[in-house]
């Protein structure tokens, strides 16, 4: 895979089809290969972009304090190299934090904006579950023994009860030990310390918020609060869903997004 430096970070991307582009950004505990599915679905139509963070994947790493903003700097700056002007962003937990910040910066390169169970701010609940997760990877220094404490917290109870092999493959996917600790450490500090709802009635791109009915970490009072500052904003509620709804409801997810790029084509 092709790996790109935007000044401060080196990128690793996939960069798949033809057409106007589509920008994936994944979230605190993913890499790039989270929205596989989108890519091979949408790469006929589209030209589509999915990265590692940094601090993620095969992205450089973050052994420093780094914030919201820097990553949307890094973003901007895949954009610029790969000469994209202009395109749809799709931003998954972290990753629409890291959007709000590319709208707010440069609206002039954000076609619209689709934000999966994320936040503006976290609410205090999904503060705490996070500083919880943080605080358990430095006592026990092992990604094996963090998973099994994390996953439940992605899903609704209906789908976690009823999907026993789904979620052992994908508590076993999380475990894995090649990720480093430190770059988690600072990208969930990122995450706790991102405030962008007071800005967000200065964003006027066409915004779709998303958001699970039983998620913990990116609950139903974040959306709320986002769509109460939004002036250009829809909400689609996934009432059977967490933090995973795009596992959870797929086909509802896929086709509420491939709407929304079609509302808003270039």
């Amino acid at each position: 895979m092709p790996i790109l430096n935007t000044g401060r970070f080196d990128i690793n991307y996939v960069d798949e089809g033809e057409g106007f582009p589509l920008i994936l950004i994944h979230g605190l505990a993913g890499d790039h290969t989270a929205w596989l599915p989108q890519i091979a679905a949408w790469k006929e139509k589209y030209r589509v972009i999915a990265f590692d963070n940094p601090g993620s994947g095969d992205s450089s790493l973050v052994g420093e304090p780094v914030s919201t903003t820097d990553l949307a700097d890094a973003t901007l700056g895949l954009m610029e190299k790969l000469g994209i002007e202009k395109a749809h962003v799709v931003g998954r937990s972290m990753g629409g934090a890291i959007a709000q910040h590319m709208a707010l910066k440069a609206p002039e390169r954000l076609q619209s904006m689709a934000l999966a169970a994320s936040f503006a701010r976290l609410d205090p609940v999904g503060a705490q579950v996070i500083k919880n997760l943080q605080q358990l990877l430095k006592w026990r220094k092992s990604w094996a023994e963090w998973a099994p404490h994390a996953v439940y917290l992605f899903v609704a109870p209906k789908f976690f009860n009823e999907n026993e092999e789904l979620m052992t493959k994908i508590t076993a996917l999380v475990s894995g030990e090649d990720r480093d600790m430190v770059s988690y450490d600072h990208l969930a500090t990122a995450c706790i310390e991102h405030e962008a709802l007071d800005q967000l009635s200065n964003i006027k791109t066409p915004t779709l918020v998303m958001g699970g009915q039983y998620d913990p970490i990116c609950s139903m009072t974040a959306q709320n609060w986002m769509m109460d500052k939004l002036p250009n904003a829809t909400l689609e509620i996934f009432k059977d869903s967490s933090h995973f709804f795009l596992i959870e409801e797929p086909a509802k997810a896929m086709a509420t997004m491939e709407a929304w790029f079609d509302k808003n084509a270039a």
